[in-house]
């Protein structure tokens, strides 16, 4: 089969283009990557011609044989459907998790996204905590959440009560809430190191001054998690800029949900505004 022709191919195209059209990936900004199915190599691999190795900046051990489809270096997501083979790449990972070598794509030249290392160390987490299931690692720059990082304290309970409370689908899509990376330099491993600490717990990550990190099982579960995400944050922007809550969803209310729809919030994100009273001043 025709690279561009697999349905994986063109679900990553739709996912690069629906992020572009909200506007979350001015010029260069932001990366995707997708964890391929072993079947679905096989029916592209007579179309696969691989490269020379490369470092990869990193040891991934866990994702040792694997083929990702990731956007490349420099590369606009605006592109992404005008001219795949330009922008996007199928790398490989070597057997000892240490190397990659492009076997698809870039066929103007370039490398894949700088943040690889990022993306591949969070993979590897993912898929032992989600023992298999998630496959796509999204990087974008919302313009809300972004905001947000400026006058909310960087801590992952603030961030997620307050997001909690803009949105009653927010504890359902992310009950497990956003983890707070404090502003680092992209692209390093320092970032990567600490943005994998967190995804051990959470799905979705926010980076400081920069923007937000996901992981979900398929490309809509993804691209929705960071959509509610950012959803959530424009209400938030917006309530603020009107001089703050007069009324919210009360901690117990986060309980009921979470037992309505079966899913687990943890009790650190609804304690303290469970005692508070409708009206009060915002906890930060």
């Amino acid at each position: 089969m025709n690279v561009l022709k697999a349905p994986f191919v063109q679900g990553f195209i739709r996912m690069a283009d629906d992020g572009w059209q909200q506007g979350w990936h001015e010029r260069n900004g932001g990366n995707l990557s997708y964890r391929i199915r072993e079947e679905e190599i096989q029916e592209i691999r007579e179309s696969l011609h691989p490269g020379e190795w490369r470092e990869i900046g990193t040891e991934v051990p866990g994702l040792s044989g694997e083929y990702f489809l990731v956007t490349g270096s420099g590369k606009f997501f605006r592109n992404a459907s005008l001219d795949p083979e330009d922008a996007l790449t199928i790398v490989e990972i070597d057997e000892t998790g240490t190397q990659y070598r492009i076997v698809w794509g870039l066929v103007n030249g370039g490398r894949p996204t700088s943040e690889l290392p990022t993306h591949l160390m969070n993979h590897e987490v993912k898929k032992a905590a989600s023992h298999g299931r998630h496959r796509v690692i999204y990087h974008a720059h919302p313009t809300n959440i972004v905001a947000l990082t400026f006058v909310l304290p960087l801590d992952d309970v603030t961030f997620t009560r307050e997001l909690f409370e803009m949105e009653t689908e927010c504890p359902i899509v992310f009950p497990a809430g956003i983890g707070v990376v404090p502003w680092m330099i992209p692209g390093g491993r320092e970032i990567a190191v600490e943005t994998s600490k967190l995804m051990q717990e959470h799905d979705v990550a926010v980076w400081a001054h920069h923007g937000l990190f996901c992981s979900g099982e398929d490309f809509d579960l993804t691209f929705g998690l960071m959509h509610t995400v950012e959803k959530a944050a424009e209400i938030l922007v917006k309530v603020l800029s009107m001089g703050g809550k007069r009324q919210t969803i009360p901690g117990d209310g986060l309980r009921d949900v979470s037992r309505a729809f079966g899913v687990s919030v943890p009790e650190k994100y609804v304690l303290e505004k469970s005692k508070e009273k409708a009206g009060d001043s915002p906890a930060f």
